[in-house]
């Protein structure tokens, strides 16, 4: 059985994750070898089979680990015995923080995403709605007892934040004017407004 951690005590599943990031990161998905994220992981082929079935598995578990952690968060958050309006603001505030954490993992999986196997599309599909349908819940909650505008359908509003999201790896920087908990306020407040009544 192989290792599981190296001599600096790193796990050798983070240890195959952090190196197949940074590759896809430097050269794309499709132009990344086997070979070479074990090489750079400093393991065996055979340690990376172990514990990922192929490329494609971890490909998925760059984007996997992310959407867990927010899933996660959002659960928490609106499951709270809170007002719907301050938990669906925490959500959408929340999942614009977690995805600039994690910019690089994001912007790979969305660029690489094509790659994966049908099986594999419909498995991270499935995860993404199950997010979606729960932040969407909250929408529909707030709608449902009049606190929120019915102007426009739950699905759309949804939609809209979420597209927010997704572009935030075409203009955010690091060393921009704004960090991500600012940009991640005005973005929730932004939809807060939206529903306003």
């Amino acid at each position: 059985m192989p290792r599981t951690t190296d001599s600096d005590g790193t796990p050798v599943p983070q240890r195959l994750l952090a190196a197949a990031t940074r590759l896809f990161a430097e050269q794309g998905y499709d132009r990344t070898s086997v070979q070479e994220i074990v090489e750079a992981a400093g393991v065996t082929k055979g340690a990376l089979y172990h514990y990922f079935g192929s490329k494609d598995d971890l490909l998925h578990e760059v984007y996997g680990r992310v959407l867990r952690i927010q899933q996660e968060r959002l659960d928490a958050v609106a499951g709270a015995d809170e007002p719907v309006e301050k938990r669906l603001r925490a959500a959408a505030a929340d999942v614009v923080v977690t995805t600039i954490d994690n910019l690089d993992d994001a912007m790979i999986f969305w660029r690489s995403m094509h790659h994966l196997s049908p099986e594999k599309n419909k498995q991270v599909r499935a995860e993404r709605r199950r997010y979606h349908e729960r932040f969407r819940a909250l929408v529909e909650e707030g709608q449902q007892s009049g606190v929120f505008s019915t102007a426009t359908p739950a699905d759309l509003v949804v939609d809209y934040h979420f597209g927010s999201v997704h572009h935030l790896s075409t203009w955010y920087r690091p060393e921009g004017p704004m960090s991500p908990q600012q940009v991640a306020d005005h973005l929730a407040d932004l939809l807060l407004r939206a529903l306003r009544p």
